[in-house]
């Protein structure tokens, strides 16, 4: 039996927050490969064009734009350059997101900090202003962005917004309480927006990452000599595969998601790729 379809956007401008990191630059190569326009937006010009030159060298078309995804005169400055430069935006990937020490604390479960031990940072200890600030960068940095590229997508053809949430939505881990409720949100705005969208023509869903080894949590996982830490050992056992999910692991929904022909009827989901961690009960 023919396939009914084939992963061709060469009539797509894709724009791709975040698109200077470890997974959004493989995610914005990804979608270059296919044929789409690629605007690679990052705070970090340098980081952007890297990614927009690779798609270039590879034979696609791609440009880097500095943008702050919580300014919503920068992104409109990026989306004029963008639609002048590409062609409206069809195809929105919400990846900038991340973590901060602030909104972090030092152990699995509270206990009483021993005499001296003022490193420490417990729940009560938890800075505000950090909580604030990773629910901004992983919550508004994808409502701004939508409420900017969005508005020319309305009534599209095939138009699609895809966010990155994470499998700490689904289960929250230890420590990180201000990541986790973040990506929660990010979840919920997701499910929120596919029915606000629906009569629009523009469907939204989310990709939940697992645990994959990037700049911000390489330090975090991984012993200088590039032995697991005992926090990762715990990831890993229990994660069912055993262990990292590598860039490339997510390039397949990620495109499924962004064909119209393929995922159509695909509207409002968060697809956990994820080895198997947020269904495993550790038992």
């Amino acid at each position: 039996m023919e396939l009914p379809f084939t992963i061709d956007l060469r009539d797509r401008t894709a724009v791709v927050t975040g698109g200077g990191g470890v997974l959004c630059s493989t995610f914005a190569r990804a979608l270059g490969r296919c044929g789409a326009r690629v605007a690679v937006l990052d705070l970090n010009i340098d980081g952007a064009r890297r990614v927009a030159d690779e798609i270039q060298s590879s034979g696609g078309s791609a440009i880097a734009v500095q943008a702050d995804v919580l300014s919503a005169p920068s992104l409109r400055d990026a989306r004029e350059r963008v639609t002048a430069e590409l062609g409206p935006c069809s195809l929105l990937l919400n990846g900038a997101g991340g973590n901060h020490p602030r909104g972090t604390t030092s152990r699995d479960f509270y206990e009483p900090s021993p005499a001296g031990a003022d490193e420490l940072t417990s729940f009560f200890d938890l800075d505000p202003s950090g909580v604030e600030f990773v629910f901004r960068l992983n919550f508004i940095g994808t409502l701004v962005p939508t409420q900017v590229f969005a508005r020319d997508m309305t009534g599209m053809k095939g138009a699609s917004i895809i966010n990155i949430s994470s499998m700490n939505a689904f289960r929250p881990l230890t420590r990180i309480p201000a990541y986790s409720g973040a990506k929660a949100a990010v979840s919920n705005f997701t499910q929120w927006l596919a029915v606000h969208f629906s009569k629009a023509g523009i469907r939204v869903n989310a990709i939940a990452p697992g645990f994959f080894l990037t700049e911000q949590n390489r330090t975090l996982l991984l012993n200088a000599d590039g032995s697991p830490t005992p926090r990762a050992g715990t990831i890993l056992g229990h994660t069912p595969m055993g262990r990292f999910g590598e860039a490339h692991e997510l390039i397949g929904t990620l495109l499924w998601l962004a064909d119209e022909k393929a995922s159509s009827f695909v509207n409002g989901t968060v697809i956990p790729v994820d080895g198997g961690f947020s269904a495993y009960a550790g038992v």
